[in-house]
Order: C-alpha cells, then sequence, then structure tokens
C-alpha cells in the first residue's frame, strides 16, 4: 500500500468517527456563557459600586475582576469549570476565566510534583506562551504609537 493510499483511508477514517458539530449551536452556547459571564462581572461591578459609592471605576474593575477570576479558580478547583467549558467552547475562554483556569488547572495538575518544580515552574505552562506574547506585542504597539505621536 503506497502513501497517499494509506493517507486517504486514514482521512476517511477520521471523518467517520469524528463526532459533527452543529456550527448554530455552538455558537450559542458560546454567546450564552460568555454574554452570562460579563454580565456576571458587570453585576459584581454595580453591587460593589452601590456598597462603596466613593470608590472609583477602576479599583471597582479591578475588584470585580478578581471575583471572578477567584470563582473560576474554585470552579476548576471542583471540576465543575471543564463541564462549562465543554458546553460552551469558546464562551468560557475568551473572558478572562479562560485565562485563570488556564493557570489553575496546570497548578492542579503539576502540585504532586511539589511547590518550586510543579507549582512554580509548570503553572504557566499553557499560559506561559499568551502572557509573553502579549507583552510582547503591548510593546512593541506602544514602541508604534510613540514614534507616531513624536511625528
Amino acid at each position: 500500500m503506497d502513501i497517499q493510499e494509506r493517507n486517504k483511508k486514514y482521512i476517511e477514517y477520521v471523518e467517520l468517527v469524528s463526532p459533527k458539530a452543529s456550527w448554530g449551536k455552538s455558537l450559542f452556547n458560546a454567546f450564552l456563557i460568555g454574554g452570562g459571564i460579563c454580565v456576571f462581572g458587570q453585576m459584581c461591578a454595580d453591587i460593589l459600586r452601590y456598597f462603596l459609592p466613593m470608590t472609583d471605576n477602576v479599583t471597582i474593575s479591578a475588584w470585580s475582576s478578581m471575583m471572578i477570576i477567584t470563582i473560576a479558580i474554585f470552579l476548576t478547583a471542583f471540576g465543575v469549570f471543564d463541564n462549562i467549558a465543554r458546553f460552551a467552547g469558546a464562551g468560557t475562554i475568551v473572558p478572562i476565566t479562560g485565562f485563570a483556569n488556564s493557570i489553575a488547572s496546570c497548578a492542579i495538575e503539576f502540585k504532586k510534583e511539589g511547590l518550586i518544580f510543579g507549582l512554580g515552574a509548570k503553572m504557566f505552562f499553557v499560559a506561559g506562551p499568551v502572557i509573553v506574547n502579549g507583552v510582547a506585542f503591548s510593546m512593541i504597539a506602544g514602541v508604534i504609537y510613540w514614534i507616531i505621536t513624536l511625528l
């Protein structure tokens, strides 16, 4: 059997056993859960603003983000976040909850290797490249903006 025939049979097999996704349903679930997370974050901010009326918007935003991150970490620790993510798809990845989940799940997975070589070294295993690229591209954008403002 030649390589092309083998590859063709393999592709046919993969298409046969792969689950078929419903785009409409997936998009609706992502919108529903992602929007729900954002509404919950806004609700947290509104409650904080009600109880702490003298607090500025930056502090309110920081506290509501920390609340959402903490809840996402607890849901990850108890295994609930994975079920929500399976249902919502990208709806849980796009908000800050997806970032918190990626860090917390690595920390939970590698905790048996110890604090230094497990948690410390591998906690940012998934999120590390996101942080590095985010900082690098932000610096590039900042330099470009600085050059444009000098002109």
